[in-house]
């Protein structure tokens, strides 16, 4: 049977940093590393890159309970060590740094005082399964996955909104891994990794903000799943493959435009744009590096840079 897309342009990123050896300390026996199935553990797990108004990268060391900073060199600076699993991270237009962690919620980080409290620690009376990403619509409103160990056999992960009077909503609780999020330019729709389908849904919002019409827009194959998401300015839907060591470029339409294979390593979890440029900056998590590539597109303009 033939394709039912020609295979689109492959390109090849280039390593710009890998975190140093004497950074990657985690043991088999660590919290994060002991709860994950057989064979999973790493000594550090990068995750989360974004970008804050001075142009820095940050990231996140899931198992190790870092939040990084990256500079021009490619030098990794230790911002934080904490007693948590932050697994993604987003900067609020005034500064802040929101962490979606494992063990705690949504927490904040404080710059000035080098300090991180949590902001969201329930859904209602009970505990998040476990936070994995965020995204700020151009309103302040912060969407998040709570993604815990669900998948296909337990199809439960849930899609938050946490409004930015601070009214929390449930938006989805039917998700078998909900993973990366991010709306489209008009922010009427979400799209949302589901890594354990291997797939993207597309979330229609109404005009109350609430979804309705969900569907699936990408089926995808091979590897662990679709991870983190990122738009374009050419309304480019940017997937990284996890498990497949590639990022994947969709039209608005859903069909396959670019492929950008990772160098070193088969986990590309997530990417971020540097503001106001087509670069993009891609988490390789097995090999604790940070990948680089330069594209057609600039990366859409997020809530940090509005």
């Amino acid at each position: 049977m033939a394709p039912l897309f020609a295979a689109p342009p492959r390109g090849v990123a280039t390593v710009f940093a890998r975190l140093p050896d004497e950074l990657r300390n985690a043991t088999a026996e660590s919290g994060w590393n002991a709860l994950q199935p057989s064979g999973l553990a790493a000594p550090s797990f990068l995750e989360g890159p974004s970008f804050d108004r001075d142009g820095t990268l940050w990231c996140v060391d899931v198992v190790n309970g870092r939040l990084l900073t990256v500079d021009e060199r490619g030098e990794f600076h230790v911002e934080l060590a904490y007693e948590g699993w932050p697994n993604g991270l987003k900067i609020h237009r005034d500064g802040r740094v929101f962490v979606a962690d494992h063990q705690h919620g949504i927490m904040v980080y404080d710059r000035e005082r080098r300090r991180i409290t949590p902001l969201l620690e329930r859904w209602r009376v009970e505990r998040f399964k476990a936070i994995n990403d965020l995204f700020f619509a151009r309103n302040g409103d912060l969407y998040f996955t709570d993604q815990g160990l669900t998948g296909l056999h337990d199809p439960t992960g849930r899609l938050f909104r946490l409004r930015a009077d601070g009214q929390l909503d449930c938006l989805l609780d039917n998700v078998p891994s909900p993973n990366g999020l991010v709306m489209d330019r008009e922010e009427r729709t979400l799209f949302l990794a589901v890594t354990r389908e291997n797939a993207v849904w597309r979330v229609p919002l109404d005009r109350q903000g609430l979804p309705t019409k969900v569907g699936r827009f990408l089926q995808l194959s091979g590897g662990v799943g679709p991870d983190g998401l990122a738009l374009d300015t050419g309304d480019g839907l940017w997937v990284a493959h996890a498990g497949l060591g590639c990022l994947w470029r969709f039209s608005a339409e859903g069909e396959p435009l670019q492929r950008i294979d990772a160098p070193v390593g088969k986990l590309t979890t997530n990417l971020a744009f540097a503001p106001g440029t087509a670069d993009i900056f891609v988490t390789e998590s097995t090999t604790a590096t940070i990948l680089h590539a330069s594209v057609e597109c600039c990366g859409q303009s997020m809530f940090s840079h509005g």
